[in-house]
């Protein structure tokens, strides 16, 4: 498993993962690293597991990374992992970051694709390249102002729904994204 903290270690319990701890002047070649993938994912302050894991499970079936950004709304150690079924989370390519620049640092995206449903821009719209970086904010809120005025509008994508619905499920509409991206970027990923 490639789990990475950087900054404050994880508080976890005994039946823990492998983590390594991250020196400043590893910070490039991790970035390295970081631009190989094709798709990264950024939940930003994720509150709930059980989201958070399918999430992971989507980026497993895909081959994109997760990044999650502290604080997290649960803990990750192997006994709420395992209420939460998320059995194959040690092959998930996940790295937990202490804040939002960090995360931006190490995986260098080509875009920065802000996911909210204040855009007026639709997710279909948008022209993925490899490397790109699709950003989720917490359940309850959504990302905060101060990451959304940091993009321009064009970079703010929605995904249309009625105007009945407040949002989607947090991971629906991480699969959704991701999956449109996939679609234009991976067309041979089901072969």
């Amino acid at each position: 498993m490639d789990l990475l903290t950087i900054g404050k270690p994880m508080a976890l319990e005994k039946a823990e993962f492998e983590m390594n701890e991250v020196e400043s002047g590893e910070l490039g070649d991790l970035a390295q690293k970081g631009q190989s993938k094709w798709l990264h994912v950024i939940l930003f302050e994720p509150e709930i597991a059980a989201n958070t894991g399918a999430i992971g499970r989507t980026c497993l079936a895909l081959g994109a990374r997760l990044w999650l950004v502290r604080p997290l709304g649960f803990r990750l150690d192997e006994k709420n992992l395992r209420r939460a079924g998320l059995d194959y989370w040690r092959d998930v390519d996940v790295h937990v970051v202490e804040d939002y620049q960090t995360a931006l640092d190490l995986c260098q995206p080509k875009n920065i694709w802000l996911m909210t449903t204040k855009a007026t821009k639709e997710h279909w719209d948008a022209t993925f390249s490899v490397g790109d970086a699709l950003v989720f904010g917490p359940e309850s809120r959504g990302l905060p102002s101060w990451i959304l005025e940091s993009k321009e509008s064009e970079q703010r994508l929605r995904i249309p729904m009625r105007a009945e619905t407040r949002s989607l499920n947090l991971a629906n509409a991480a699969t959704v994204a991701m999956y449109e991206a996939a679609r234009q970027l991976r067309p041979s990923l089901c072969d």
